[in-house]
């Protein structure tokens, strides 16, 4: 069970900013990268204002628990010239940190705002917190003449251990190409292979690729952000039996398929919500996946309702539905651990909402009452039930837990659930 005195007292929707010196702090971060690195956990975020002034470097925070973030620093004095020169960038977007043998490669991401005059580049260090040596170009592209973006890069691993480089924002979408790990370059330059887009009737609105293995299951995951990152960011997911796909939502649709509703195609698992106890949060998105141990979680910004300015890091506890596809908690981490729920537990009136693919501004929660007769709930394990939820006449699978109400400041219990449709749900007890 979660102790109350173990939860920081952390203001989330404040909208005031905490100054470098500030021991602890979860706020201004931007486009999370995670990594974990002896018994730290580190983030690699996104240029922004901290503080009362703007400085770019790409920022670096710590934690030992997923809960409490202390500032590290910046991994740059100076933005390293030849991104700079290409693009005119006052600071970086979106870096990725990924270790390789003995060496961490930091790849940061420069570019013109709306445009694809863009740039991927890489530094590496023997130690995760620098200092680091600017290694230059991975890649880069020409607006007006290049078609996909060279931003927001993540490294992942093929069964075979080999590294690849995903990566791409709007204009020509999701590419990946193979990396050498001894340079943490491109194997053979190039944009490589085109492996999500959307179309330009949205502008083309896709970024943030992040694609983990889940040896269980045996497939390579897919994340993506869909929209604008102020108001209507959300995260969608999809799967692939080959690191190079085709990438294929629930419904077996391919990403690269703009022939379809542009909404219509990614599981879309997370977007913004309320759960009617305060204002709620809006826009989440560019997301990281931490796999520690056994658990997963993944690690993206998110705003408050009522002041979009600033950004938060929020990090979910991520399960699996037994068909293999990832679902996120409805409240951020607080140190929960899994276990039996009992019977008891899940009696009583939930708020939920399901995840609406063509609502992604602000979903608003209804109101569930699991009676203690069974009616509408049955139980397959320990921690998952099937839950008949809004009328549907249809199970919903879902993955009870423990978690804690950030909202109400007390113990709680969530639920994530999908139904034969690929429809997902999220909940948490209300009373």
């Amino acid at each position: 069970m979660i102790q109350a005195e173990t939860i920081p007292n952390i203001k989330l929707c404040d909208s005031s900013i905490d100054h470098e010196e500030t021991k602890w702090t979860i706020n201004n971060v931007h486009d999370p990268a995670i990594i974990k690195d002896g018994e730290w956990y580190y983030v690699f975020s996104t240029d922004a204002q901290v503080g009362g002034s703007f400085k770019g470097g790409i920022q670096i925070r710590k934690s030992k628990d997923l809960i409490l973030w202390q500032w590290v620093g910046r991994a740059f004095s100076e933005l390293p010239k030849p991104a700079v020169d290409w693009t005119g960038a006052n600071g970086f977007w979106a870096p990725e940190i990924v270790k390789i043998a003995d060496t961490y490669f930091m790849y940061y991401s420069a570019s013109q705002f709306g445009k694809n005059q863009s740039f991927i580049g890489v530094a590496t260090s023997k130690n995760i917190e620098g200092p680091w040596l600017d290694q230059g170009e991975v890649f880069k592209t020409k607006h007006g003449v290049d078609e996909p973006n060279a931003i927001d890069a993540n490294i992942t691993f093929d069964r075979d251990g080999h590294p690849w480089m995903v990566y791409g924002s709007f204009f020509g979408g999701i590419y990946l190409n193979k990396i050498n790990p001894k340079i943490g370059k491109l194997l053979n330059y190039g944009k490589g292979k085109l492996i999500a887009k959307r179309h330009h009737n949205v502008e083309a609105a896709i970024e943030g690729p992040y694609i983990i293995y889940n040896p269980e299951f045996d497939y390579f995951y897919l994340f993506v952000s869909y929209d604008s990152l102020f108001s209507n960011y959300n995260i969608r997911v999809a799967r692939s039996k080959t690191i190079d796909g085709p990438y294929l939502d629930f419904h077996g649709q391919e990403m690269t398929d703009t022939s379809l509703p542009p909404n219509d195609v990614g599981l879309k698992i997370l977007g913004g919500y309320t759960f009617n106890d305060g204002e709620g949060w809006v826009a989440p998105g560019h997301n990281s996946v931490l796999k520690d141990g056994e658990d997963y979680y993944v690690v993206h910004h998110m705003r408050a309702e009522k002041n979009k300015k600033y950004s938060y890091l929020h990090i979910r506890k991520v399960v699996w539905t037994r068909a293999g596809w990832p679902l996120v908690s409805p409240e951020r981490f607080a140190g929960e651990k899994q276990r039996i729920i009992k019977s008891e537990e899940i009696l009583g009136e939930w708020a939920y909402l399901f995840v609406d693919k063509d609502q992604n501004e602000q979903n608003v929660a209804r109101y569930l009452t699991i009676a203690p007769k069974g009616e509408n709930w049955k139980r397959l394990t320990n921690e998952q039930f099937l839950l008949s939820i809004d009328d549907r006449n249809q199970w919903v699978e879902c993955t009870i837990m423990p978690a804690w109400d950030w909202a109400r400041k007390k113990e709680t219990t969530v639920f994530m659930g999908m139904d034969p449709n690929g429809q997902v749900f999220i909940g948490k007890k209300a009373k």
